[in-house]
């Protein structure tokens, strides 16, 4: 099957073909014959299939017999509404919208929080016959009279699961009580649960059904694998992989916006160019994150779950789940950032011990047990390779510089070493350090607290002056500990 025995228009096919698609998914060739009949629609496909074209071609083709050239507003009423649950989604749907529409006459805008209101109130006051809007922010301009909504032919739900879960349905439900009663209803969805099943009972209209996947499915263009790690030992092993695999372009998600903040810093240290990208920053810098990523100017997206939709990069090669997340259902929201439109991918999930749970309620919820893969061994014994910490390998430099030392011999001078230079990467030459030890253990007056080191303590007994210890062993360090 082809765009060209769908029945659209001559200028939309000829859009379609500027933009790289020839054949249409499976839910765009069952979705789109059906609303360009007028019918209302359910559609449920697992993401990353092609549902925003789904339905943004068939609405600009029925809107494509009243575009026109008129300078008057009033010749550009609403008359298609897009509700989304994030200001990423709504930003992406636009973008398609302007895309498919650049041989037609008609005109669309998005509405969103976290910028400025004048520059969207300039655009509808001009006129507009497509909005893509989030709930809270389409409602401030009905409070402020900056929009009519009386003249709208088609209503799009778009991720309304995600909308249900985020407890906009009151507000949706005010905006649909603010419409003309009689128009057609489309309401699409990652995933179909009886929830939503009831929800559409109560907006839509004998509505037809799509459903080109069954429920909480991942596609099968997706590798799924997982590595067990200790939690500590979790972004250092995410290091090695984005360097040795390597993951030119990946999208790696956290459960907390300090956990992303901490995350990008580490990637950062380790040299690696990341950023992160969660609801405490200003919409002006994700928006700036986003393009830096799509650009090829930085190669990790570190992100919440408020990426997890909406989130269109093409061809993105990886996701990883730094941390799974406690909503099973959202574990495939995630990794369905990749593998997108029949594309290959590949989700990577860092699992812990203390995600056992999680990671079975998710393999419940798929129907499969995802591949686990051995883990590198330096993942758990070098904690030492990236920048900042020193160590080529598993080492510290007092052990590879002293090879012919005896550990036991080496324990007492060389494990205070050992956990300054792991900390700290100052060069200590061995005989200083022996000098300096022999000098506070021939010293009964003073004490060697653990504290002053992140390494285990040395144990020495009868000692009992711990505040003396960093002028004795201040001329070993550059700074003190």
């Amino acid at each position: 099957m082809t765009f060209d025995s769908l029945g659209l228009s001559a200028e939309l096919l000829r859009a379609i073909a500027e933009a790289g698609y020839t054949t249409p998914t499976p839910v765009q060739a069952q979705a789109i014959p059906l609303i360009m009949t007028g019918r209302d629609v359910q559609a449920a496909a697992q993401t990353g299939t092609g549902k925003t074209a789904g339905f943004t071609l068939p609405i600009l083709h029925r809107l494509q017999p009243v575009a026109n050239t008129s300078l008057s507003p009033a010749r550009h009423p609403i008359r298609a509404l897009v509700l989304t649950p994030t200001r990423e989604l709504a930003a992406q749907v636009e973008e398609s919208v302007k895309t498919y529409s650049r041989y037609l006459s008609l005109r669309s805008t998005v509405i969103y929080g976290g910028v400025p209101m004048d520059p969207q109130i300039k655009a509808l006051r001009a006129g507009v016959e497509i909005v893509v809007a989030t709930p809270g922010r389409l409602l401030d301009h009905v409070q402020q009279k900056t929009l009519q909504l009386s003249q709208v032919e088609i209503l799009v739900l778009d991720e309304a699961d995600r909308m249900l879960d985020m407890g906009f349905m009151p507000d949706i439900r005010r905006i649909i009580s603010l419409l003309p009663p009689q128009r057609q209803n489309l309401l699409f969805s990652a995933t179909f649960s009886d929830d939503i099943k009831k929800l559409s009972g109560g907006i839509l209209n004998h509505p037809a059904s799509v459903e080109v996947a069954r429920a909480n499915t991942t596609a099968e263009s997706i590798t799924q694998l997982i590595y067990s790690v200790e939690s500590e030992n979790k972004k250092h092993l995410l290091t090695h992989l984005i360097k040795n695999i390597p993951m030119t372009q990946a999208i790696v998600f956290t459960r907390t916006k300090e956990g992303a903040n901490r995350l990008s810093h580490h990637l950062e240290r380790a040299n690696i160019l990341a950023a992160a990208i969660h609801s405490d920053k200003t919409q002006t810098q994700r928006t700036h994150s986003l393009h830096q990523f799509k650009s090829g100017e930085i190669h990790v997206l570190v992100a919440t779950d408020i990426a997890a939709r909406g989130l269109d990069i093409d061809q993105l090669p990886f996701v990883v789940n730094f941390e799974l997340p406690h909503v099973p259902e959202d574990y495939v929201h995630r990794i369905g950032r990749t593998g997108r439109a029949g594309s290959k991918g590949c989700a990577v999930s860092l699992v812990c011990p203390e995600e056992a749970r999680e990671r079975l309620a998710i393999e419940q919820l798929i129907k499969q047990t995802i591949r686990e893969e051995p883990v590198p061994l330096f993942a758990k014994e070098d904690r030492l390779r990236t920048p900042g910490h020193g160590s080529e390998d598993h080492r510290s430099r007092y052990e590879r510089r002293h090879p012919e030392k005896p550990y036991a011999e080496r324990r007492g001078a060389g494990q205070a070493v050992h956990a300054m230079s792991e900390n700290q990467e100052h060069d200590v030459p061995y005989e200083q350090v022996d000098r300096k030890v022999r000098r506070v253990k021939d010293d009964r007056s003073v004490a060697f607290s653990s504290r002053h080191f992140s390494g285990p303590p040395l144990g020495l007994p009868g000692l009992r002056k711990p505040r003396e210890i960093p002028a004795l062993l201040g001329g070993l360090l550059k700074k003190p500990v």
